[in-house]
């Protein structure tokens, strides 16, 4: 087999990669990316890709599998662009799916898909899909999994996958992380189980999450098995406040969501992080997703649990970790982040900015 993976620099991307590399049925694969990595995986060999305008169709012609992986949550404060990489750039990738032949696309849907749902409950993958309102992650989720639906049926011969995962963490992608939703000013030695003193335990914030790694074994099993359709994609535990006080040692500490939300819109306002309020209405609002399809038809089981994780990622802000791609790439100093402040935190791609990406 012969797979294409769209966006594979980035933190699912990369696990895939991994995944893919003793994968006997995968004897090649294609990374486009905007940038081209300095890191090798092996099989791998990269491309300078932009979705948004370049000619997708001779990169994607004599592939066995196409996986759309890119996806912009930066700049936060210029909607209009990350609509036409989101939205725009993924229509491009189906119509050059369908027009180069490829029997198989694989879409990296999420848990923000969905209509707000219960938190009491799992959900299966027919609940509602149009996104939280307020969060233009949900809105570009939802608004994208429609136009796969119409491409599905324009092109039943086409074998299409939506993996749908909660948050994804791993060590090696936390400055990735750091730079999308947590901002400069963040210290990242502080990082540390017993350093955390206090977490906030907000009613309703109830989340799922899972190792990356694992999510990059899902997108494995998509590309060479014959399954179709959605999967959830998640591992337990359910998180929340007393959870993860549990897991840094810390103390659960009440707060209403209207002050996380509140607290969230002012900082980001003021430039003090790069994540709007909207993504408090998203944590709030998805519902609790089910997983039984994934295991069942797909065959997936996640090696590590949803506090492993978060721990994880913990540790890898502590130590700043990356990896050799641009979104991964760790910062060499403290002038990185200055750069992130001067050039206005959540104004600009950051990747692009500091020629990461």
């Amino acid at each position: 087999m012969r797979v294409v993976v769209v966006g594979a620099s980035g933190n699912v991307g990369t696990s895939l990669l991994q995944a893919l590399a003793p994968e006997p049925e995968v004897d090649s694969v294609l990374g486009l990316a905007r940038r081209r990595p300095e890191g090798t995986f092996a099989k791998t060999e990269w491309q300078e890709v932009d979705i948004e305008g370049d000619d997708l169709e001779p990169h994607f012609r004599g592939a066995d599998a196409v996986v759309h992986l890119a996806w912009k949550i930066q700049p936060s404060r210029d909607l209009a662009a990350l609509r036409k990489t989101n939205v725009h750039g993924s229509g491009r990738v189906f119509e050059a799916t369908a027009a180069a032949g490829v029997p198989s696309l694989v879409y990296a849907s999420s848990v923000g898909v969905y209509s707000p749902g219960p938190k009491d409950r799992q959900v299966d993958e027919s609940w509602p899909r149009d996104g939280i309102t307020t969060s233009f992650y949900g809105r570009h989720k939802a608004e994208v999994e429609h136009l796969l639906d119409r491409f599905e049926k324009e092109h039943p011969e086409i074998r299409v996958v939506r993996l749908r995962p909660g948050l994804v963490f791993k060590r090696d992608a936390a400055e990735g992380i750091r730079r999308l939703f947590l901002g400069p000013l963040l210290p990242s030695p502080l990082a540390r189980p017993g350093l955390i003193p206090l977490v906030p335990d907000v009613p309703g914030l109830r989340f799922q999450a899972v190792h990356s790694l694992d999510v990059g074994e899902a997108y494995r099993l998509a590309i060479v098995g014959d399954a179709r359709g959605a999967f959830n994609i998640a591992a337990d535990p359910i998180l929340d406040g007393k959870t993860l006080a549990e897991a840094l040692g810390a103390r659960p500490v009440p707060v209403p969501g209207s002050f996380l939300r509140g607290a969230a819109g002012l900082t980001w306002r003021l430039r003090l992080q790069p994540t709007p309020a909207g993504w408090i209405d998203l944590a709030l609002g998805v519902p609790l997703m089910d997983v039984s399809r994934a295991r069942s038809e797909l065959g997936w089981e996640p090696r590590q649990s949803s506090v492993e994780a978060f721990l994880d990622l913990m540790q890898g802000v502590r130590e700043r970790r990356g990896l050799p791609t641009p979104p991964l790439s760790r910062e060499s100093s403290g002038v990185a982040r200055s750069r992130e402040v001067a050039t206005g935190v959540g104004q600009r791609d950051v990747d692009q900015e500091k020629g990461l990406s």
